[in-house]
């Protein structure tokens, strides 16, 4: 593997090395999820992890000033060697650059050079942009939801007093998955927009061949009465569906005609 990776914009992805550049991970988190933020991952960690095949790699401009960096720790999960993505972030004054995607990959290299075939993170099943990265872009499933998985204060203004539901992603590290090309014309929406308002409208959970679960557009711009409704609304159908079986078969951003949304099948039909 190589040990580092460089763009076209002159954009470093590699390893963290000193001490500095661990300080300067942790300076990052406490810019994108705040100071009181309780889950912040130390630079011990950050450093120690990597000596037990986990991985701290950064996004760093010609400067070496850090614009981005994920981490992960490896162990087992249902027995199998495994990688768990603990945290990405990105410096604002780099978004658009895709970095998110480019340390993912890079964090995907390094797993593989180890031995491991899975990796797992979680994501807000809210946040549309997310959900297009880890289940479109990179083709990892939303494996399993987990309901309120952080609690409903970790200490950062991103999360406020929300529950903090997760989807957990899959990502099979040995072979590239291609998510579905176009949503099931046979979907029925469950959960949806509100015509008049930035409120859910949650239908009845049918039995039918696709299910549709709509998302806000963008769900930071909501108020917390407002989130608090879509993660009620969401939540009641992600639960009810996995319950049952249902796999979550893809994700689908928004368009002209419709919202984003989740699609949900009885069965998986990708390979």
């Amino acid at each position: 593997m190589s040990q580092s990776h460089r763009g076209a914009d002159g954009i470093e992805i590699r390893l963290v090395a000193s001490l500095d550049e661990y300080a300067a991970c942790v300076q990052l988190q406490e810019l994108i999820w705040g100071p009181g933020f309780e889950e912040t991952v130390p630079p011990a960690i950050l450093m120690v992890a990597q000596k037990m095949a986990g991985v701290t790699a950064g996004a760093f401009d010609a400067t070496g000033r850090l614009l981005g960096f994920v981490f992960g720790i490896s162990g087992l999960r249902y027995g199998k060697l495994s990688h768990w993505s603990d945290m990405l972030a990105v410096h604002p004054d780099a978004r658009g650059a895709n970095l998110g995607e480019r340390l993912k990959r890079f964090q995907r290299e390094v797993c593989r050079s180890h031995g491991i075939p899975l990796m797992y993170w979680t994501f807000d099943p809210l946040v549309a942009r997310n959900a297009h990265l880890n289940l479109v872009r990179l083709g990892a499933r939303a494996a399993e939801y987990a309901v309120n998985l952080y609690g409903s204060n970790t200490g950062s203004p991103l999360h406020g007093a929300l529950d903090t539901d997760r989807w957990i992603a899959a990502w099979d590290l040995e072979r590239d998955v291609v998510p579905p090309a176009a949503p099931l014309p046979s979907g029925h929406f469950v959960v949806e927009p509100a015509a008049d308002s930035p409120l859910p409208v949650a239908h009845a959970l049918v039995d039918a061949p696709a299910v549709r679960v709509g998302i806000p557009d963008d769900h930071e711009q909501l108020s917390l009465d407002e989130r608090i409704a879509w993660r009620t609304a969401t939540r009641r159908a992600f639960t009810h569906y996995l319950d049952a079986g249902w796999l979550v078969r893809g994700f689908f951003r928004r368009d002209a005609d419709t919202p984003a949304f989740y699609e949900l099948t009885p069965l998986d039909p990708r390979p």
